[in-house]
This record gives structure tokens, C-alpha cells and sequence, in this order.
């Protein structure tokens, strides 16, 4: 008989990971011709929010903070007053994964009303208030930021990103707003020539789902969450 499988839990260090993503029909991020994305209408912006409000930091790929300049902020009066009365900061720090120090000071990004945080090789002057050593593999990096005291970190891509944390059984839970578009190209929210996934991915109880909603738009909110066995002590989503 096969193994029951349970509801994940992250390990007690490493933070419970929540991967948000707004993708086409197709499984696009972004036309052929790459660049920032512009899918997601209002109702994935308010999904998006909801996220960051439940987080305690998202993460982001230097490749997609270079595309954009800056990063999605918390807008809506009643989560900015939900976190405050939580005893956290408005906005969720920001934690940037990069392997090289190309960053400019001129983006919005650096002007933007919350923490910074750099994980990478080595510390770099330009506006980050925290530096964490890079390690050598995504489960010591999440331990690192545990440790820091991350316990809901939001996944917010790019899609090597994404594909570097589901490599590794690091992706508890799957946040997806499916927009009303084709796009086509190579551009789709895993890169089409990652391999290595683990096994377990292909077995039918591999995700658990977690409802299907309506937005505005014609837009549809999906979630999943993990499933693992055996599970372990840690941080709910």
C-alpha cells in the first residue's frame, strides 16, 4: 500500500515557502522577446498583497530585480494596519539572491520604504542593510534566513529561482494566478530545460489543492500545498 502522505511542514530552521506567481494559459512568465512581465490585473494584485502580508520576507532573483528596478509593495491601508498591529514592519523585507554586485543605485528599487537584505558571495555597499553569506546549497541558505528570523518567506521568482528551490523540496506551497493570455516563446514559469525535479513531484499526491477562486478579469486564483512524508515540526503556511 503505498505511504500516506501528510500536509508539509518546513523543517523547525528553515522558513515555510510560499511560491507566488502570475502566469498565462500557456505557462508563460513573459513575451518571447523576455523583459518585465506585465501579466496580473487587480485581482492577482490583491492576491499578491495578501501574500506579502502574510510573509516576513519575499525573495527575489538579482535577474528579476534587474528587469524591474523595484519590487511589489504592500498598498492596502487594512494589511499595512494588520501587519502594524501584528507588531511587524509595514512592508516585508526583501531578500536578494545574486552572485554578482551589478546593482545601480538609481533604482526605485533602493528608494523603496522597506528593509533590504543581500544573499551572496560577498557583502556589496550599495543600499542593503543586511548581508547573508551565500552557503553552498538553498537548504543552508532558507537555515540562514531561519535563523535571521524569516518564518514565511514569499517566493516571488524569477523562474531559475523557482526552479533552483523545487529542486531541492524547498517550495511548500504554490500561489498561481492564471491569466486570460497567450503568450507563446520560451518564457514559462519553470525554464523549459530544467531537469532534476525530484521523483516524488510526478506522483499523483504530490500537491494537495487548496481551492480554485474567480478574480476580476476572467483571472483564476490556484493554490497547492506540498505534500511530504514523513512530516517534520515547523511554521505553518
Amino acid at each position: 500500500m503505498p505511504q500516506r502522505l501528510t500536509p508539509s511542514r518546513p523543517t523547525p530552521t528553515r522558513p515555510f515557502v510560499r511560491l507566488v506567481l502570475a502566469i498565462s494559459l500557456d505557462g508563460r512568465l513573459a513575451p518571447p522577446e523576455g523583459g518585465a512581465a506585465q501579466l496580473g490585473g487587480e485581482g492577482d494584485r490583491r492576491a499578491l498583497e495578501h501574500a506579502l502580508a502574510w510573509g516576513d520576507a519575499c525573495l527575489i532573483g538579482a535577474g528579476t530585480l534587474r528587469a524591474h528596478q523595484c519590487t511589489c509593495l504592500i498598498r492596502s491601508p487594512q494589511l499595512l494596519e494588520q501587519r502594524r498591529s501584528e507588531g511587524r514592519t509595514e512592508q516585508p523585507a526583501a531578500v536578494v539572491v545574486s552572485r554578482s554586485p551589478d546593482f545601480d543605485e538609481d533604482w526605485l528599487f533602493f528608494r523603496q520604504p522597506l528593509q533590504r537584505w543581500l544573499l551572496a558571495p560577498a557583502p556589496v555597499e550599495v543600499g542593503f542593510q543586511r548581508w547573508i553569506p551565500l552557503g553552498e546549497s538553498w537548504p543552508q541558505r532558507l537555515e540562514a534566513l531561519g535563523a535571521a528570523g524569516i518564518h514565511r518567506l514569499v517566493l516571488l521568482g524569477g523562474a531559475r529561482l523557482a526552479a533552483d528551490l523545487l529542486a531541492v523540496d524547498c517550495v511548500d506551497a504554490l500561489q498561481l494566478t492564471l491569466v486570460p493570455r497567450l503568450l507563446g516563446g520560451g518564457n514559462t514559469w519553470l525554464p523549459t530545460a530544467c531537469s532534476g525535479l525530484p521523483e516524488a513531484f510526478s506522483l499523483p499526491e504530490a500537491w494537495t489543492d487548496e481551492g480554485a477562486h474567480p478574480l476580476v478579469g476572467g483571472e483564476w486564483l490556484l493554490r497547492y500545498r506540498r505534500l511530504r512524508t514523513p512530516p517534520t515540526g515547523g511554521v505553518h503556511g
